[in-house]
């Protein structure tokens, strides 16, 4: 091959370039926990601390730890921010809010079931790595939070009309696809395989659209099919994020029919989703082509990429698939070469516009955290290298 292999690219990016900034700049070594309010100048601009972002820093650190080196700074910038959550990060039962104040202070009430869940993966990776019981009992007390909310998940913090339009959302089964799936032997063996094949199950039946071959984003709880923007709403990152989180479950099971849905499906999401004149993946679509109401629906974003390389980089390695390469190398060099910060190196910006111009100077925010770009950087590095690529 004229290039490097993508294995030691992507190593090389996320040891050399990803981890390090986050190591310099988000350690708020006054008050504990980290910022994630970094601009393009590498600036903290806001303080406030949002649980679930806390929560993925944690992960990150304490998995690069378990499964790439067993350094001890990682470990303590690990420990550093699960200190700062167990503290701070929720009510004293487990309900954990959705932001904070720079010093701990509750600002949002835990209205958000992802604050949950992502305390429920830090938590568990930390016991993982330390076996403190602790973080164990962290696990068990969220996970029966989650489990209480999943059929109503913003709980009375909902805003919608009872029983007016019910609806379900896609983000939720495919994330508690990944979380069962992290937790390892922290749920039962049985249990976990139940409650992961439900939630694959309830992504091929209910909110896979076979007609026109797209992943919707919310789907009707009553029989009337609602013709409204909620209804007809597209993410196609997260059908790409879903597909892989599937395959890895399909491998594990052996389940060789979930692959290959996967990657079928995966296939089609993308046909649809990428912009044809400008390149890159809609972070919005309306399933009938009308204006979204998302005004940002045409803006390309970091994580829909990143999940996309993995998903067809995965669909590759387990089933060949040429198609799957064709598109792994299509978004890889759109990716690279828009979302990489070719001046100042370092973490990679998050939103660009539809053209592939950096829309807003910033390095990590509200939304955006150390969480999506070294995740995918260490699965394509080891997706690559198992491929020998």
């Amino acid at each position: 091959m004229s290039h490097p292999s993508f294995s030691a690219l992507y190593l090389r990016e996320l040891t050399q370039e990803v981890i390090p900034f986050w190591e310099k700049y988000s350690l708020d070594e006054e008050y504990g926990g980290y910022f994630t309010c970094i601009d393009g100048d590498h600036k903290v601009y806001d303080t406030d601390k949002f649980v679930w972002l806390q929560a993925r820093q944690v992960w990150t650190f304490a998995t690069l730890y378990d499964r790439h080196e067993k350094k001890e700074s990682w470990l303590k910038i690990a420990q550093y921010g699960s200190d700062f959550l167990e503290k701070f990060g929720h009510d004293g039962d487990f309900n954990w809010y959705f932001s904070l104040q720079r010093e701990g202070k509750p600002l949002t009430m835990p209205y958000n079931i992802f604050s949950h869940i992502f305390a429920c993966m830090a938590m568990g990776k930390m016991y993982q790595i330390t076996g403190n019981e602790k973080y164990k009992i962290a696990v068990e007390q969220t996970l029966i939070k989650i489990t209480e909310r999943a059929e109503k998940p913003k709980d009375r913090w909902d805003k919608s009309f009872p029983n007016t339009r019910p609806m379900k959302n896609f983000a939720l089964p495919m994330i508690l696809c990944n979380l069962y799936n992290e937790l390892g032997d922290l749920v039962e063996t049985e249990e976990k395989k139940v409650r992961t094949q439900d939630c694959v199950n309830e992504i091929f039946d209910l909110f896979w659209d076979e007609k026109r071959g797209i992943i919707l984003e919310n789907i009707s709880l009553s029989s009337i099919i609602s013709d409204c923007f909620e209804a007809r709403l597209v993410n196609p990152g997260h059908g790409l994020e879903a597909m892989w989180f599937i395959m890895d479950l399909g491998q594990q099971y052996d389940r060789k029919d979930w692959i290959d849905s996967a990657v079928a499906m995966a296939l089609s999401i993308v046909d649809k989703g990428w912009d044809k004149k400008q390149e890159g993946i809609f972070y919005f679509m309306d399933a009938e082509g009308h204006p979204p109401q998302q005004l940002e629906w045409d803006q390309k974003l970091w994580w829909v990429h990143l999940e996309a390389m993995i998903c067809f980089l995965r669909g590759y390695e387990l089933t060949g698939s040429k198609e799957c390469w064709n598109w792994f190398e299509k978004v890889h060099y759109y990716t690279w070469k828009n979302f990489r910060d070719l001046n100042r190196g370092g973490e990679w910006y998050g939103y660009l516009n539809r053209s592939g111009n950096v829309h807003l100077n910033l390095k990590g925010g509200k939304w955006k955290g150390c969480f999506h770009v070294p995740r995918a950087l260490y699965n394509l590095h080891k997706i690559a290298e198992r491929s020998m690529i």
